[in-house]
């Protein structure tokens, strides 16, 4: 079990063994935060079974080739052969180990060693797996996290970043569930010097991959609550690509006011603790709440916006946290009409999940009528100084395609031209 640690133990704070993501959660509890607890798996099983299947020439293959194609075929047999071949004896000796003294149903999340940095966060571009209970559908999981390294999305942000992923490793991180009834996102600080907290009832998945407008509370600095906004949730009503319906349902309060200060202490520790502005993941089940994650948040000074723009139509949603700017509305309802959006545009859609991360490369800012401020999506355009504004109500069907937008990712604010 050299490969094996508990997250109470000292060395699980170790990040050049586990990544950050699972050495600042491990932080945290060494410190008396609340966190679910667990094990994390050294990212040299990884290695290991990479070695064992000889795959160490095609990982360096793929950023070395000289066309896509072979960069192509070297990333699918990696990852094929880290899901389907036979796993080295002494990887899968430790991870039957594992399986038999966490508590189940157990979660299986990726602790990538590139992970949650603060130049680089990979919000949303790896895998978690919840509510495993049999021993194959854990091992699965571990090797879809191992998988995940090598997939096409991934590989493009670390293109953008200059990552080589046969320059890096994968750890895992394995816990317990959290029967949540309550789950969500916070951020520590805006530039309005406030924090802020999304909510949902229920596990927190959809506030992450934005397909939610969740609860939202904003707190001073002393975690006195100054608002609070009801959360929405859509059902749609034939193809969203021929612009279906969506009917809105608004969802009930699921924090109490005493819940939502006890979450306010909570950031403040978790960013004294990490010493800088901190993004969380939380949730809420019958014995309180618990950190799920942090990790470095990029705060922005606010934007003054031109004045010729405030005499122009707005719409008001959740800010994602960074920047002004404007550009040609592309109102897009469906992926495959990504290639609609051109340099310099500005994004409006439906739902602002993590997929879209490749726009952000050139867009001059994202609107989208579902998300919060804690969305994966949110995350990474913080990370690229990227506007965004989310949770704005019939932002697609409002805003003319075409149209001259302008977009304060900071007042969460959209206005375009008539």
């Amino acid at each position: 079990m050299k490969w094996v640690v508990s997250l109470s133990a000292p060395e699980a704070s170790d990040v050049a063994r586990f990544g950050a993501k699972a050495a600042t959660l491990a932080a945290l509890g060494h410190a008396g935060l609340p966190t679910p607890g667990g094990y994390c798996l050294d990212a040299d099983a990884y290695r290991q079974q990479l070695a064992y299947l000889g795959l160490e020439e095609a990982a360096r293959g793929v950023f070395a080739a000289q066309d896509r194609p072979q960069a192509r075929r070297h990333a699918l047999e990696i990852k094929l052969a880290l899901m389907e071949k036979p796993l080295a004896p002494q990887v899968l000796q430790v991870l039957n180990g594992i399986f038999l003294n966490v508590d189940k149903p157990c979660v299986v999340r990726s602790s990538a060693l590139v992970e949650d940095r603060a130049e680089s966060s990979f919000a949303g571009q790896f895998q978690s797996y919840l509510g495993i209970e049999s021993a194959e559908d854990f091992i699965t999981a571990v090797r879809a996290c191992w998988s995940a390294l090598w997939s096409t999305r991934v590989l493009r942000y670390m293109g953008t970043n200059k990552s080589d992923p046969a320059c890096t490793a994968m750890a895992v991180l394995i816990q317990p569930l959290v029967a949540a009834r309550a789950a969500g996102g916070a951020l520590s600080r805006t530039a309005g010097d406030e924090m802020v907290i999304n909510a949902t009832a229920g596990l927190g998945g959809a506030v992450a991959q934005g397909e939610v407008v969740p609860e939202r509370y904003v707190l001073d600095r002393s975690g006195k609550l100054k608002e609070s906004e009801s959360g929405r949730k859509y059902h749609a009503v034939g193809c969203s690509h021929n612009r279906g319906k969506l009917l809105k349902t608004i969802l009930g309060r699921c924090l109490d006011d005493e819940e939502v200060s006890e979450l306010g202490r909570l950031i403040l520790k978790t960013e004294e603790l990490m010493q800088r502005p901190v993004e969380i993941e939380w949730a809420l089940d019958d014995c309180g709440i618990k950190l799920l994650q942090a990790r470095a948040l990029h705060v922005a000074a606010a934007p003054v916006p031109d004045e010729i723009w405030l005499k122009h139509p707005r719409l008001s949603g959740h800010p994602g946290g960074v920047g002004w700017g404007t550009g040609r509305a592309r109102v897009v309802s469906c992926e495959c009409e990504l290639e609609r959006v051109a340099p310099g545009d500005v994004l409006v859609t439906t739902v602002a999940g993590p997929a879209l991360s490749e726009v952000l490369a050139h867009v001059a800012g994202v609107v989208a009528e579902l998300g919060g401020s804690t969305s994966h999506l949110a995350s990474l355009a913080r990370e690229r100084g990227v506007p965004m504004v989310l949770g704005v109500l019939e932002a697609t069907r409002r805003i003319p395609d075409g149209s001259m937008v302008a977009v304060d990712g900071v007042a969460g604010v959209v206005r375009w031209m008539r």
